[in-house]
C-alpha cells in the first residue's frame, strides 16, 4: 500500500493487507502520554473509524479501499481474536494496532465515550520472516483539527518504546510515498535514516537501528509514558472519580 502526501497523519496503510496471525499483546494494554493515549483496538471503535474511512481522501492518502461496517467489524474481531500459534510462536506475521486518543479529552472528561476522544491509530507490523525484531511503523491522525500539532510524533515514539520493551524489537522501518516530504522529515527527526528509494512504488524506506544511546534516547523521549491495564472507559471513570 502507498502513503499520502500530507505528512505524519496519514503515514499508514490499510491493515487488512497482512496474512497470518494478528496480534493480541497489547489487546489489555493502554499507555499514557502527555498529548495521546493509546488504547487496543476494541468494537467500541468500529463506527468511528469507519466513518473517518468513508472519507475520499483519506482512502487516496491512506490507499484503503472502503468497506462496509460489517466489514470494518469483522476486521476489529480477526485483530482481537484470531491467533496462529505457528506465527506467534516465531514472532511474525503480527500486528499491534493502538487507536490514539486525545488525552486531555480523554482524562478530563471520564463520562465521555472513548469513541469521542478518537483522533487516529498507530500500527506496528511484524512481517519479516528472517528478522523478528525488526517491526514495520505506521500511523494516522485521520482528525483534521489535531494534524501538525505532535500526536502523531508522540504516539510514534510511544509506539516505538514499546516495541522495544515489550516485543523485544531493535530494529524500525517506516515506508513513505517519495513526495511526501512532512513524514520523511518526521521520521528523520526521530533519527531515522533512509535506506532504500523504489521508483517502482515510489517511496522512501527509512529505518532506525537501536543502538545503545538510540535505546537511552527514546527512553528519555518516553519517560512520561505509563503503561496500565486496560479494562474499557469505565475503568478510567472510577479511578478518575475516586481522586
Amino acid at each position: 500500500m502507498r502513503k499520502g502526501p500530507k505528512g505524519e497523519q496519514f503515514y499508514r496503510k490499510r491493515k487488512s493487507h497482512l496474512s497470518g496471525a494478528t496480534m493480541r499483546v497489547n489487546q489489555n494494554t493502554v499507555l499514557l502520554g502527555q498529548k495521546v493515549i493509546l488504547v487496543p483496538y476494541t468494537t467500541e471503535h468500529v463506527p468511528r473509524y469507519h466513518e473517518w474511512m468513508k472519507s475520499e481522501e483519506l482512502q487516496r492518502l491512506t490507499a484503503s479501499e472502503p468497506l462496509t461496517l460489517e466489514q470494518e467489524y469483522a476486521m476489529q474481531h480477526s485483530w482481537r481474536e484470531d491467533t496462529d500459534s505457528e506465527a506467534l510462536r516465531r514472532g511474525v506475521g503480527r500486528e499491534c494496532t493502538f487507536i490514539v486518543l486525545d488525552a486531555e479529552k480523554w482524562q478530563a472528561q471520564p463520562d465521555l465515550a472513548e469513541e469521542s476522544c478518537m483522533v487516529g491509530d498507530v500500527n506496528l507490523f511484524l512481517t519479516d520472516l528472517q528478522d523478528p525484531t525488526l517491526g514495520e511503523i505506521e500511523v494516522m491522525i485521520a482528525e483534521p483539527s489535531y494534524r501538525r500539532r505532535g500526536f502523531g510524533t508522540e504516539a510514534v515514539l510511544m509506539m516505538m518504546a514499546y516495541g522495544m520493551t515489550t516485543l523485544g524489537l531493535n530494529k524500525f522501518e517506516a515506508k513513505i510515498g517519495q513526495g511526501n516530504e512532512p513524514s520523511i522529515c518526521m521520521f528523520k527527526k526521530l533519527h531515522f535514516e533512509q535506506v532504500t528509494m523504489s521508483d517502482i512504488f515510489q517511496e522512501v524506506t527509512l529505518r532506525l537501528l537501536v543502538s545503545e544511546p538510540e535505546r537511552q534516547w527514546l527512553l528519555e523521549q518516553t519517560s512520561h509514558m505509563e503503561e496500565r491495564q486496560y479494562r474499557g472507559r469505565s475503568w478510567w471513570s472510577r479511578e478518575a472519580n475516586s481522586c
